[in-house]
Formats: structure tokens, C-alpha cells, sequence
């Protein structure tokens, strides 16, 4: 992505000032890269199903769940978006109106300042991101997830990360970011260093949900300050992996 381009995705995000003086790493990301078809897609993994095999399952699952009453109001369940061998990996909280209509994470305004956030660091959900949330089913209203909803979920987004297998994990929001790391520690305090999750130990930053960020502009810079972070820390994870 070129310079010009660059700024007008930060302008869409609202800091004029957002503007690398260097590319990242690696080049820039194609717009339009179509989303790519896991190669290892007929592989078999270790329990002797092949990966994709392990999706559908996994899909027919959340389409089908009732392990908790969200399911009697929801739409449809939202299992994730984006390319299925992505480095990156971005969870959030739970769906939304819009995401319980279409079937996917992060639509609507919160949605369109993730992707402007994401492509200020030559990212897209098309082509090198993950995305998904830790619910599958919209709570009515917006509320947050109680404890047994989280509990009932949570499994399903293990197993979308275990398939993934990221190197990087961006906790978008305090819900989600509390959650992954069972913690009840404000997001202010979250912030700002490199956690770890699961078994792979795999890194984890945390940042602000993009719903919050449209309610309180003043704290993109703060956001921004985070992407940089993240970015810095998936440069570090490619360099000792060289």
C-alpha cells in the first residue's frame, strides 16, 4: 500500500497524523487480494480428519448450537472471516445486529474502522487476517456475555485457533481481552505489553474495540500507539523465526 494510500485509511480512522515514515516489512498488501484457499486444506491433522474437514465440522457446530438460551433469539451463529492460515488473528466480543443478519464479524461502522485500522498497517481480513469473537450468538440489546454464555462458547474459539494457528493474537476490547487471558484487570492495564495464550504460548496484544473507539474518538491515538505495538512485535516473532 503506497503512502497516499496509507493516509487516506488513517484519515478514515480520524488522526491526521497517522502516517508511518516506513512501509512494513515485507512489502505492501494487495486491496484486492482475493481470500485465499488454505493449501494445507486436505491435510490430515492429527486426529486423522483433514483440516478442512475439521472447519466443517466446526461451522456445522456453531450453525446448529443450543448449548446456551442465545440461541433462541439469535439470527444465525457467526463463526469467523477471513484467510484461514492468517498470521494475524483478531478477536472481539460478540455480534451485533448487523453481524447476526449477514453472518459475519465486524460489519457495519465498528467493522469498516476495524478493516481502516488493519489496512493502516498493511493489513485486510481478506487476505492476512483472521477474524472471529468470542460469542457466536448476538446477545439481545448488545449486552455483554454473562459468564455461562462465555463458558459455552469459549470452546469453539479454541478450536478456530487451534486450526489457525496465528502468530499473533490482537484482544480487541476488555471483554475479549479479559476472557483470553482470564483476567478481570482493566484494559487500561492490559495494554501495552506482550501476553500469551494457550498451549502454543502463542503472543497476545490488546487494544480497544472498534465500537468503543466510535464512541470515544479521543482514544484512537491510544489505539494507534497499539497497532504500531503489534506490528513491532510481529516483526520481532518473523526475525526470530529467520
Amino acid at each position: 500500500m503506497d503512502r497516499a494510500a496509507r493516509a487516506e485509511y488513517l484519515r478514515a480512522i480520524g488522526i491526521e497524523l497517522w502516517v508511518p515514515r516506513h512501509p512494513p516489512e515485507g512489502g505492501p498488501q494487495s486491496e484486492a487480494a482475493p481470500v485465499p484457499v488454505p493449501a494445507d486444506a486436505g491435510a490430515t491433522a492429527s486426529d486423522g480428519h483433514s483440516v478442512d474437514a475439521r472447519w466443517q465440522a466446526l461451522w456445522s457446530e456453531v450453525r446448529d448450537c443450543a448449548r446456551c438460551p442465545l440461541h433462541e433469539s439469535r439470527t444465525q451463529g457467526v463463526l469467523g472471516v477471513g484467510n484461514r492460515e492468517a498470521n494475524w488473528m483478531v478477536i472481539g466480543e460478540a455480534p451485533g445486529a448487523e453481524e447476526d443478519r449477514r453472518g459475519e464479524p465486524f460489519v457495519g461502522r465498528a467493522g469498516q474502522l476495524l478493516d481502516a485500522m488493519l489496512r493502516a498497517i498493511g493489513l485486510s481480513r481478506g487476505a492476512n487476517v483472521y477474524i472471529a469473537n468470542i460469542l457466536k450468538s448476538r446477545p439481545p440489546g448488545n449486552r455483554d456475555p454473562k459468564p455461562e454464555e462465555v463458558a459455552a462458547c469459549l470452546p469453539y474459539l479454541h478450536r478456530q485457533i487451534e486450526l489457525v494457528r496465528p502468530k499473533l493474537l490482537l484482544a480487541v476490547g476488555r471483554i475479549a481481552a479479559q476472557t483470553l487471558l482470564s483476567s478481570d484487570a482493566p484494559l487500561a492495564r492490559l495494554r501495552g505489553g506482550v501476553h500469551h495464550f494457550g498451549e502454543r504460548n502463542t503472543p497476545l496484544v490488546v487494544t480497544y474495540h472498534p465500537a468503543y473507539l466510535l464512541r470515544s474518538p479521543a482514544d484512537k491515538r491510544k489505539a494507534w500507539e497499539d497497532l504500531k505495538f503489534a506490528r513491532g512485535v510481529m516483526a520481532q516473532i518473523d526475525g526470530d523465526r529467520t
